[in-house]
């Protein structure tokens, strides 16, 4: 087995560079020279109030370096991935803060032995240059019933810590009271993870082995399902009523389409036991490089925390968040008030209405008779389904015919086709020809229905096929057949009554021509435009079925000469 591929120029220089790239894309960052500390650029702010410091080992971004910023971190320290940083980068960076002009100096460590050695060793080393320096431990895992002496880890409860003892240091709240208040904060916390697949350091071979369904569905819920017991047995009593604040963190490779699964999750569990959610962050906090996986945070919340919470930081990291509580919340909007859809309608029939249901009649008679043929032009060079989505929207136009007599208005039965076609046919096909038909539909109407008002209304349309699905007459559509004949129709303009049927005729005519010639056309719209040119030796299905519907309407009107 080989290590897995990632994006780095080197494992030695990986570290350095992603500092490198956070602060260079970040107004009001800084990176302290010869060592891997991010530091907020605007230390003079600093002066007189309580600085806070943090960090820990790379490779769990945007942990720290995203939470340096005016009301969270003024610095965090990088170790190497996973690693704990060195005694001396934490020590250089609480020197600097403390120049600043900083009223002390608060460690925020998580509950690792490295961490707790390091950033101990520190600030020890800082109180001998006279420095005022606290710590407070964040050890919120909640996945051991029984820890060990080492108790349980720090994970993203800590990000939390980030936040609220900032908003308390950015008030000017002195060191001991913001220690003091953190540490009841952390009666208050708890995390528990869960991952579906190991991630790998660089350079190096995944961290674990995950065999095939250790993780199946159905998992998240059993594991919201476990969260609540197992926060009570680590001194976070939940009960009904309760206010919490949930954070729903990426351990890293997670999409968002999963996230948002998890965090509904998360929030339906909570509120189906009584518990009131006040907050939700839901994103990536504190990953584990690319774990798949996801870690629920929870927080015991009172007004004064989710004042702590609310309050403004200029962290990159940190999301924007509503300060509105989510239980409770308006989160379903009512759609506006719509009109039956037109083929829902009853409609009064006119002195066109016979003929217009003839002619769709037979129109679907023979996209019906052709479903097979389009099928098979459709297979060299789409999915083969050209005729049954012809067929389909025939059948739903046969069905509506027997049940509803046709409008005498020519307008609102293309209203009627275009919903149809809209809901029945499906894919771009029905989208196109709705779209057709509803921009045809306003330029005829009961007393405006002349030949020259019909090749206005399907000019329209065709047009609208252009505007928004892209193609054009050339292309291998469709339009090869519709364009051609629409040209000639808006001759009937100009062309008296006794010439308009040899009008229609050498419509139609073009039409068949231009169908047949979509076998010489390198297609450039539509799935066949992903097809080898070589292999697109048939006619355009769709351009077919526009040429033998426009020969069914003629065929209808010749008859009633």
């Amino acid at each position: 087995m080989e290590p897995q591929k990632k994006l780095i120029n080197s494992v030695d220089s990986c570290v350095d560079e992603a500092l490198y790239g956070l602060v260079r894309a970040s107004e009001g960052l800084s990176l302290l020279k010869g060592h891997r500390v991010v530091i907020r650029s605007d230390l003079d702010n600093l002066r007189g109030k309580v600085a806070l410091l943090s960090g820990g080992g790379s490779g769990h971004e945007p942990a720290h370096g995203g939470y340096v910023g005016a009301g969270m971190l003024s610095a965090a320290v990088a170790g190497g991935v996973f690693a704990s940083p060195p005694p001396a980068s934490i020590l250089a960076a609480i020197l600097c803060l403390h120049n600043a002009g900083a009223a002390g100096v608060l460690l925020i460590v998580k509950n690792y032995t490295g961490d707790r050695l390091n950033f101990g060793l520190a600030a020890e080393q800082a109180r001998n240059h006279g420095i005022t320096v606290d710590m407070v431990i964040v050890a919120d895992d909640c996945a051991f019933d029984r820890p060990s002496k080492a108790g349980r880890r720090g994970l993203c409860g800590t990000v939390l810590i980030h936040k609220l003892a900032g908003a308390l240091a950015e008030e000017g709240c002195p060191l001991d009271q913001i220690v003091l208040k953190m540490t009841e904060v952390l009666k208050r916390i708890g995390t528990l993870g869960v991952g579906l697949s190991p991630c790998s350091v660089p350079g190096c071979l995944p961290s674990f082995d995950l065999p095939p369904g250790d993780m199946e569905l159905g998992l998240v819920v059993e594991t919201q399902d476990r969260t609540l017991p197992d926060f009570n047995q680590s001194h976070l009593p939940l009960k009904s009523g309760d206010s919490v604040v949930v954070c729903v963190n990426n351990l890293g490779a997670l999409s968002c389409l999963e996230m948002g699964v998890v965090t509904r999750a998360a929030i339906i569990c909570l509120e189906n036991q009584g518990v009131v959610v006040a907050r939700v962050m839901s994103g990536s906090f504190m990953t584990s490089l690319e774990m798949a996986g996801v870690s629920l945070t929870l927080v015991r919340a009172n007004q004064e925390t989710l004042r702590l919470f609310d309050a403004r930081t200029t962290a990159l990291a940190w999301p924007h968040l509503s300060n509105v509580c989510v239980t409770g919340c308006r989160y379903i909007s009512d759609p506006p008030a719509m009109s039956t859809r037109p083929q829902d309608d009853s409609y009064s029939e006119g002195p066109l209405s016979h003929v217009m249901r003839k002619t769709l009649e037979r129109v679907c008679f023979t996209l019906l008779e052709k479903q097979e043929e389009l099928n098979s032009l459709d297979r060299a060079a789409g999915d083969g389904d050209c005729g049954n989505t012809h067929a389909q929207a025939a059948r739903a136009i046969q069905e509506w015919l027997q049940d509803h007599r046709v409008p005498g208005c020519p307008g609102k039965l293309l209203s009627v086709l275009a919903g149809l076609v809209q809901e029945k046919m499906g894919g771009s096909s029905g989208a196109l020809y709705s779209l057709f038909l509803t921009a045809a539909a306003g330029h005829v109407t009961e007393e405006q229905s002349s030949a020259a008002a019909w090749a206005s209304a399907i000019h329209a349309g065709t047009e609208a096929m252009r505007r928004y699905g892209g193609a054009d007459p050339g292309d291998r559509t469709m339009l090869d057949a519709l364009c051609p004949a629409v040209d000639e129709l808006m001759n009937l303009s100009t062309t008296p009554p006794g010439g308009q049927m040899a009008v229609l005729q050498a419509a139609v005519t073009k039409a068949t021509l231009g169908a047949e010639g979509t076998c010489n056309l390198t297609a450039q719209a539509g799935r066949a435009s992903y097809i080898a040119a070589e292999r697109l030796t048939l006619p355009d299905p769709g351009a077919v079925a526009v040429a033998a519907t426009l020969r069914a309407v003629l065929e209808v009107l010749e008859g009633q000469k």
